[in-house]
């Protein structure tokens, strides 16, 4: 029974698993998830698992306490229906922002959610692009780490000329990730002087490189209200910056960012689907790429007892 794969999915970015579905040639499992008069979430698994590998997949987007808990409860849903080894596929883990413990009597919520993964059933994560790659060591559990570098870097590469282009980081904390971008690309690297004052007042200073009129390709791993990324575009712009194009891994979009990123004088916004991207939050030179088929191939991988390292190429 264990060679037989199950993927099943929550409502956070049902799409995205249709999607690695397509790709697998295996249908959704099915899954009953409602809400009781008081509110209380209930999740029932409609068909046989038994010994079966199973993985879910769901994203900590908005409302993000909701999808956690949805995830939680299908995981232990699994766990008493004798699931043989169940993963928990998390395209965007929200809490590696919180990585730390930066303030006094706070919690380090990021290790707080990986022993409750563990806890709830999970025996393997797979995850893309954590905002502090230090997370991974959290878990308890195996993890499987993706990025989605060489899918953005590849199709800037094929989109743009990038004779005279270099590769942005928006601060140092961001250096070692695009760096690998600037490897990849074998363009050269700047990064911006940043100076953050609570969760949206970025301040910007000076960029250390050369940017006058190049392409500027910067990369980070979310946008979420984009101010950010809307300070870095107008830092390099004043720099001298002939274009600016940018990526992101998973986009958030929350708050004013849609309007924000809209009037931000990018010449292209890439990101990918990590996180579902409505049609409400869609603009003109947005550009959506999928993660689906890398994902797939891990789960794969994964199942079929395969290195999931040959995926970063």
């Amino acid at each position: 029974m264990k060679d037989e794969l199950k993927i099943f999915a929550g409502n956070s970015n049902y799409p995205l698993a249709q999607e690695i579905c397509r790709h697998l040639n295996l249908p959704v499992g099915e899954l009953e998830i409602m809400r009781f008069a008081n509110d209380n979430l209930f999740v029932q698994v409609l068909e046989n698992v038994r010994e079966r590998d199973v993985f879910v997949i769901q994203s900590f987007t908005h409302p993000v306490s909701d999808h956690i808990m949805e995830l939680m409860i299908t995981l232990d849903a699994l766990r008493s229906a004798s699931a043989g080894r169940i993963t928990a596929v998390i395209p965007y883990y929200s809490y590696a922002r919180s990585d730390k413990k930066d303030a006094p009597r706070i919690s380090i919520t990021g290790r707080l959610l990986a022993d409750l993964l563990h806890t709830a059933g999970a025996n393997r994560v797979l995850t893309m692009d954590l905002h502090a790659p230090q997370v991974h060591g959290f878990f308890s559990v195996p993890v499987d780490h993706l990025t989605a570098i060489p899918i953005i870097s590849d199709y800037v590469n094929k989109n743009y000329g990038l004779d005279s282009a270099v590769v942005v980081a928006a601060d140092a904390g961001g250096a070692k990730r695009v760096g690998a971008i600037a490897e990849r690309l074998r363009l050269p690297m700047a990064i911006i002087d940043k100076r953050r004052k609570g969760d949206q007042d970025v301040h910007q200073g000076f960029v250390v490189g050369d940017v006058k009129g190049r392409t500027a390709v910067v990369f980070e791993d979310e946008i979420a209200t984009g101010s950010t990324m809307i300070t870095t575009v107008q830092t390099l712009l004043e720099a001298g910056a002939a274009q600016v194009i940018a990526g992101a891994t998973h986009a958030i979009l929350c708050g004013p960012a849609v309007h924000n990123l809209r009037n931000a004088h990018l010449q292209e916004l890439i990101v990918t689907n990590t996180c579902h991207v409505p049609p409400e939050k869609q603009f003109e030179n947005l550009t959506v790429l999928s993660v689906a088929p890398l994902l797939a191939k891990a789960i794969r991988r994964i199942h079929s007892g395969e290195s999931v390292g040959a995926l970063f190429t």
